[in-house]
């Protein structure tokens, strides 16, 4: 059972969008431009949001069309594995913040998405994946991961859709912003 996401109870995470990865990825304009709304959306609308960096000496750090749009109380967090909830930093950070779903966006879909994702399933979190927001080398690779997600329990949906979701309401008070963000 799908249970709508909630602003209040629910965390972004950006996985490993960095500089010396982007070039190898299979459709990386509409994953980072799908990126770049959701980045904003989170901010209008007060989205908690982490942000992990695989190994950025060696990889560099997130891309900086999409280090700008940071909020100064986001959470960055270095690691190595490729799961973030091996990460001990990542664990204390969304324990923390008290979340009960999280939404990822990031690359690569079939190797760091997929084990947080499966990780998190396992720690009792619902999970969102923005489909159009993950990306992979290959796009076989990316389309398994996504399927295998699916079928572990992980919600696919959209940046679009998803954001609808938060809002609920055309009342919301950031619904003309993020409305302009989709369009």
């Amino acid at each position: 059972m799908v249970v709508m996401p909630k602003i209040n109870s629910s965390a972004l995470v950006v996985v490993d969008i960095q500089e010396r990865l982007i070039t190898a990825m299979a459709g990386m304009d509409i994953c980072l431009k799908k990126s770049q709304i959701m980045l904003n959306a989170a901010n209008s609308l007060g989205l908690d949001t982490i942000v992990t960096e695989q190994y950025p000496r060696g990889l560099g750090n997130t891309v900086p069309e999409l280090q700008e749009l940071f909020a100064s109380e986001w959470a960055i967090i270095e690691k190595t594995t490729f799961s973030c909830c091996g990460e001990t930093q990542f664990m204390i950070e969304l324990e923390r913040k008290k979340r009960l779903s999280i939404v990822i966006m990031g690359i690569e879909t079939h190797v760091c998405v997929q084990q947080t994702v499966l990780d998190a399933l396992a720690e009792g979190y619902q999970v969102f994946v923005l489909s159009d927001a993950v990306t992979s080398r290959s796009t076989e690779d990316r389309q398994v991961a996504i399927e295998l997600m699916r079928d572990a329990g992980a919600v696919i949906t959209t940046v679009e859709s998803y954001l609808f979701m938060l809002m609920r309401d055309a009342k919301h008070p950031a619904f003309k912003t993020v409305s302009k963000l989709i369009r």
